[in-house]
């Protein structure tokens, strides 16, 4: 039987528990680096803690906003999470991400009341992003596997077809946050919604960007873990990019990402020489 996949492990108090990661959440960047997935992943799951332990049973994410303040190390994490605002409709929650007793990034939360819908038209637009056809992707379960990209070479998991300079899409089964715990639709949203610096600054010679930023808004949450994101837009300007992306899943749009990233192009992240396994596991050449 193998071990469990998830971006940390939990030690110490399980109240409040620091966060280890596991060789999962080590990014491209660096060997001691660990990427906005597993960070934005593990804000996301303060953020539902604090929601439940203030008992608020009857709202659902809208807006999440993380910062990256400094790069994160694969060294343990303590969150610190605190209710900002609660009222009947609302509820915005913080989270501190800290090693060795600097703040790392930060989270921020909006949760909202669902209610019934105004009756007034207003525009949307008619074309939507579309998950990959199921004779290519077939539904998966909790099961973790590789992402899939399209460019206009088609979905595939063989990142150097899609390294160029077309739009890109990706779609991904999310990792839980911590081993034996369930992800919920909001985690994985969360975590997945870093992947819109890749699909946004990934060009002919790689991505030549580093994020600093998240920003994800959510009319509902997903149904289940698969999600996809599409680019929509891209301004760049000396050396500052910002990138939007359509988030997505099998029942239709979800919401949408927006990125800002810097120019990084001293330890660009060649995509075209990667590949992974169905078990997260990066593999090179």
């Amino acid at each position: 039987m193998t071990d469990p996949i998830s971006f940390f492990t939990p030690t110490g108090d399980p109240a409040t528990p620091t966060l280890q990661p596991a060789p999962l959440a080590c990014s491209m960047w660096s060997d001691d680096q660990m990427h906005g997935v597993a960070l934005s992943g593990a804000l996301s799951w303060a953020a539902e803690r604090e929601l439940a332990a203030a008992g608020r049973t009857d709202l659902r994410p809208a807006r999440w906003a993380v910062d990256l303040f400094r790069p994160a190390r694969m060294v343990p994490c303590t969150l610190t999470a605190e209710v900002e605002r609660e009222g009947r409709r609302i509820c915005l929650v913080d989270v501190i991400l800290t090693q060795e007793g600097e703040r790392v990034a930060r989270g921020t939360a909006t949760f909202l009341r669902p209610s019934a819908s105004a009756d007034g038209e207003v525009w949307s637009p008619a074309e939507r992003p579309s998950p990959p056809p199921t004779d290519v992707v077939p539904p998966a379960t909790t099961e973790p596997r590789a992402p899939y990209v399209a460019s206009s070479q088609g979905w595939s998991q063989n990142f150097l077809e899609h390294q160029n300079g077309d739009r890109k899409a990706t779609w991904s089964t999310a990792v839980p946050i911590l081993p034996d715990e369930p992800l919920t639709g909001f985690q994985a949203a969360a975590a997945t919604a870093d992947g819109a610096s890749m699909v946004t600054n990934w060009g002919s010679r790689g991505v030549q960007y580093i994020n600093t930023d998240i920003t994800l808004t959510l009319a509902r949450e997903p149904d289940g873990i698969e999600i996809g994101l599409l680019a929509t837009d891209r301004v760049e300007n000396d050396g500052i990019a910002v990138g939007t992306a359509s988030v997505f899943d099998r029942s239709g749009p979800l919401g949408t990402v927006v990125v800002a990233a810097l120019a990084n192009a001293r330890r660009t992240v060649d995509l075209g020489s990667v590949s992974y396994t169905d078990d997260g596991r990066r593999q090179r050449g």
